[in-house]
């Protein structure tokens, strides 16, 4: 994800197209939209950059 990128924020990305296990998460996380970002204890669906930055905030990496 660029957004985290330009932070200098390092990431894991999971690919549902190449990853069938992670399809299989998300429906174990009952989300079915897109993009999911986990930052530290949070879940957030969609993006939403100030959502995103209050996060990274609250886990000490932003």
């Amino acid at each position: 994800m660029e957004y985290l990128s330009r932070k200098g924020i390092t990431y894991t990305e999971k690919n549902l197209s190449r990853m069938p296990e992670a399809r299989q998460e998300l429906i174990e996380m009952g989300v079915m939209s897109l993009p999911v970002i986990l930052i530290g204890e949070q879940r957030l669906v969609g993006f939403f950059p100030a959502q995103i930055d209050s996060a990274l905030k609250a886990a000490g990496l932003g």
